[in-house]
């Protein structure tokens, strides 16, 4: 049995199980995204911290799901990956590459631009 058989059954048969998934899932879904924006965008998580003026331990936490980043972090995070956290009634955050990003016109923010010496 694969972990995803197992979480299946687990849910199946413990609605307690399914109900903490379910819950938390929020949260796993950001950190899944963060981590996702940071690797797509070729960061380690040192880069990613100081492009966006944390410490390393600080992103390692919000990734780890320890803790999570503020609203002017998100706003940070949106800016600099091109991201849209979305929260709706229906599902309590989602991230999203952002539209221009989609069409072809994405310009990464200048902190995620890699500078080049002549």
């Amino acid at each position: 049995m694969n972990h995803q058989e197992y979480i299946a059954e687990r849910e199946a048969r413990d609605p307690e199980f399914r109900e903490l998934r379910e819950a938390t899932r929020p949260q796993f879904e950001f950190r899944r995204a963060l981590i996702r924006a940071r690797l797509d965008a070729g960061l380690t998580q040192r880069q990613m911290a100081e492009r966006l003026g944390v410490k390393q331990p600080e992103l390692a936490r919000w990734e780890a799901g320890m803790t999570m980043p503020t609203l002017d972090t998100l706003y940070r995070l949106a800016k600099a990956l091109n991201l849209a956290f979305v929260i709706t009634p229906d599902t309590p955050l989602t991230v999203r590459v952002h539209k221009a990003q989609l069409s072809g016109d994405f310009n990464p923010h200048p902190a995620l631009v890699a500078k080049t010496l002549p």
